[in-house]
């Protein structure tokens, strides 16, 4: 599709006009379809006109960097507060978590840490309720 500004030689009023190409425009104005709404005349040229363009690849992957940006503000503020409250117990965290849940051990801080996949579900059977999160590497912060 292409938009063209056409104007009236006649009244010279100006008006947008879309075409399937620029064939099409010319094939019509040939065959006198082309006339002007204001005063009925087919003496209608095509004016010059600046084409439109939105570079909307950029414009999408500007939309796309701010929410990851956003996104990785939100997990390092989480990061920064399971820091703060939590205590980190690495490779242990699914004894740990057991043995908080089933006060086999005094802690005053909820635990953090590493867990395999079936880890995870095999707490989550048993009633201790876990949560993965994605974690950012210092560096990637």
């Amino acid at each position: 599709m292409i938009k063209y500004k056409l104007t009236c030689k006649n009244c010279e009023k100006s008006y947008d006009s879309w075409f399937a190409s620029s064939k099409e425009y010319e094939k019509l104005k040939k065959l006198k379809h082309l006339n002007c709404p204001n005063c009925d005349s087919f003496n209608i040229e095509k004016s010059l006109m600046s084409p439109n363009v939105v570079n909307s690849k950029k414009e999408k992957i500007e939309k796309v960097d701010k929410k990851v940006l956003e996104i990785k503000k939100t997990i390092k503020k989480y990061q920064k507060f399971i820091r703060n409250n939590l205590e980190y117990v690495g490779e242990n965290f699914a004894y740990e978590a057991r043995s908080l849940h089933y006060k086999t051990k005094q802690k005053t801080k909820g635990v953090y840490g590493k867990a395999t996949f079936e880890e995870l579900k095999e707490l989550n059977e048993e009633g201790i309720e876990t949560e993965v999160i994605p974690w950012l590497k210092e560096k990637d912060n």
